[in-house]
């Protein structure tokens, strides 16, 4: 499962993990994937996004049909 959000973009941040002796290692920051199911009216059809968890509460804002546009004008796929 690819780390990135269809409607915000969000990816995975990159850092360092520090020890107690202060060593560093690198380190990612993966977002809060989620993959929810929606009813789109327009199509008929069920889409299933990969989304973050801020993400899911803009679809409930702004509806499914607007963050599908949003998506497509992004060039994702749905």
């Amino acid at each position: 499962m690819s780390a990135h959000c269809q409607l915000t973009g969000v990816q995975p941040g990159f850092g360092n993990r520090i020890s107690h002796s202060h060593r560093r290692t690198s380190r990612r920051f993966n977002p809060n994937i989620q993959h929810k199911r929606y009813w789109l009216p327009s199509e008929s059809r069920h889409v299933r996004l990969t989304l973050s968890a801020r993400a899911i509460k803009i679809v409930d804002t702004i509806g499914v049909e607007a963050a599908v546009a949003r998506i497509r004008a992004r060039g994702g796929k749905v």
